[in-house]
């Protein structure tokens, strides 16, 4: 193997070499989001996720965070809108949120500060760093909503419906939990429903408007408002992890 590390499977801190597709940085943040950053984001750490901070890839100590309570997932949570309603309804429960897009995470933190929420954890990188260290078979409940549609043909393998992001998934999720999808590409629905049995789990649609209906406790997201401007209808896809 080249020690060059263009050439090398690994990067040079140990990481594996793992593309990321899309953005980590918008617009120019206003100042109370700066401060959101500034003064809350740590303190929400759910512990040491990235390669940097945790090269040996110890598992984090959910039970530090949660104590007992369930701990549910949000994969890429966007403005965080679903998350902070999600833990809202339900105090029970703790909650894990990975988003790269800074934008995003200043946005759930405010929304966090608004709403008084204690029982959500941020780690504002890829959901890939947190599979890595999340104990095995520890998530109760896990949500891909409006995910980057990569609507080219040749992109399709950036989607998160992935061997490379279903297989760790479904590592880390409990046997019988949750994962709940929500998409506006029909493509995607397609690509979801064919990759997602294969790792692992049932896709518990009963009837065809099971899929086509939002689930009881959705609420409404600002992707799902942009998908009805834009003509394009919603799809709600709930699959339980088998085993």
């Amino acid at each position: 193997m080249s020690d060059d590390p263009k050439h090398s499977d690994k990067h040079p801190s140990g990481a594996p070499w793992r593309n990321f597709y899309g953005r980590f940085k918008g617009k120019g943040l206003r100042k109370s989001q700066e401060a959101y950053l500034d003064e809350d984001l740590a303190a929400l750490s759910p512990g040491k996720v990235t390669w940097e901070d945790n090269p040996d890839r110890s598992e984090i100590d959910l039970k530090a965070l949660f104590g007992d309570r369930d701990v549910w997932l949000e994969v890429g949570f966007g403005g965080g809108e679903h998350m902070v309603h999600q833990a809202s309804q339900n105090p029970d429960v703790g909650f894990i949120g990975c988003e790269p897009y800074i934008n995003g995470v200043a946005m759930l933190l405010g929304k966090i500060r608004e709403a008084g929420a204690d029982n959500i954890r941020v780690h504002p990188g890829d959901a890939r760093d947190m599979f890595d260290v999340l104990p095995d078979a520890s998530i109760s409940r896990a949500f891909l909503l409006y995910p980057d549609p990569w609507p080219k043909k040749r992109h399709h393998r950036r989607r998160f419906v992935t061997p490379e992001h279903l297989e760790p998934l479904a590592k880390a999720l409990k046997p019988g939990a949750i994962f709940r999808v929500a998409t506006d590409i029909e493509d995607y629905v397609r690509q979801t429903l064919e990759e997602v049995p294969k790792a692992g789990f049932e896709w518990l649609a009963e009837r065809p408007a099971d899929w086509r209906e939002p689930w009881a406790d959705w609420i409404s997201t600002r992707y799902e408002q942009k998908a009805f401007r834009e003509g394009r209808k919603p799809h709600y896809l709930t699959f339980k992890r088998l085993g």
